[in-house]
């Protein structure tokens, strides 16, 4: 029923949908139950350790027979400034005080780490069948040895440019991830967030730039998006938002009410979290110091001083600094069980193609 069956072939899955990688919301369960639906689940490896992402890949092995994606970032690290660093502190003092915190305390550094040799060796092992990158793809002798180890490589792109150079440098698949996609933008060869394309616009281009199979993201949460990604020409698509309410997300309470709260307009790109541009559901920080300010350290700087104001805010009740990635389409979630969602979607989307094909 699926009139592309490229991706469903290269990863052995049963519906065209990646389930996104969604760094500190989400861990194995997720994984495990799109699988069970018959998607490509994600573990999200960046802000893990590889003892952590060992255990969660084999806890996925015993429990289902299905293929999975380890996703990692490929940022290059920047050093602390200590300048940009005290200068963010002087901005965010009232809320310290506010808060009744020590605005010089000490805070562990906010950690996202990049592919490196270590996370290598790791799918050198797990032989993953999926690994997909964000912000580029890591050094070319290290991609080599995880194509060598077996893997499907993935890319995300925010503009044509970025599809070509993943395609040129290595990707065997790339996520064209429009401007309506919640979490990190996927920028490599830009910083001009007010340029993103949206989905639409994007994925139809992509196709056309490149080679190989294109996935969209960004917006897509129900049949309908599913159904117009496969218009747009793309193999399939990538969803990360709509899972976020379900039983196995990690998302707190807090923010899943927050979610459940959100309207269509409730979501900005923002650069106040963590250093770089993300979108996710406004918050305090956002409207009153961002959405985007030239304040912020660069990622993932930023969100270092934020972490304790995050604790003691939600201990009030308050998602005033925390931020939950969410795409535009965040309100079409539903609270039902991953798996159940996930077949939920495919049904709706072979149902709409149907009827697209009268």
């Amino acid at each position: 029923m699926w009139p592309d069956r490229r991706l469903l072939d290269l990863f052995k899955i049963d519906v065209p949908i990646v389930q996104a990688p969604m760094a500190g919301v989400q861990d194995v369960d997720v994984m495990i139950g799109a699988a069970e639906g018959g998607a490509l689940g994600s573990l999200p490896c960046a802000m893990i350790s590889a003892e952590k992402a060992r255990e969660q890949v084999q806890i996925f092995r015993q429990r289902v027979s299905a293929p999975l994606n380890m996703n990692f970032f490929c940022h290059t690290p920047v050093e602390p400034d200590a300048a940009r660093e005290a200068g963010w502190r002087k901005r965010l003092t009232s809320y310290f005080e506010e808060l009744g915190l020590d605005p010089n305390m000490s805070v562990n550094a906010a950690n996202r780490a990049p592919f490196d040799a270590q996370m290598c060796e790791l799918v050198e092992e797990l032989k993953p069948e999926v690994v997909s990158f964000h912000f580029g793809l890591p050094e070319k002798a290290l991609l080599q040895r995880v194509k060598a180890a077996g893997a499907v490589v993935l890319g995300s792109a925010t503009i044509v440019k970025e599809a070509i150079w993943l395609e040129q440098n290595g990707a065997d698949v790339i996520i064209a991830q429009g401007a309506e996609a919640g979490g990190h933008r996927g920028m490599f060869l830009t910083e001009n967030i007010a340029a993103q394309p949206g989905t639409m616009s994007l994925v139809p281009q992509v196709v056309d730039a490149v080679r190989v199979p294109v996935i969209a993201a960004g917006g897509i949460a129900d049949g309908r998006g599913i159904a117009a990604a496969f218009a747009l020409g793309a193999a399939g698509v990538q969803i990360g938002t709509a899972y976020l309410r379900t039983p196995e997300s990690k998302a707190s309470a807090l923010g899943k009410a927050a979610l459940a709260a959100a309207s269509d307009d409730a979501t900005v790109i923002t650069n106040v979290m963590t250093g770089r541009p993300a979108r996710g559901v406004a918050n305090r920080l956002m409207r009153e110091v961002g959405p985007v300010s030239a304040d912020a350290p660069p990622f993932p700087h930023a969100a270092t001083a934020l972490a304790p104001l995050k604790t003691a805010a939600e201990k009030l009740g308050r998602t005033d600094f925390t931020n939950l990635w969410a795409g535009q389409s965040v309100a079409l979630g539903r609270e039902i069980g991953a798996a159940d969602l996930t077949r939920t979607l495919a049904a709706e989307a072979q149902e709409m193609l149907r009827r697209l094909a009268g």
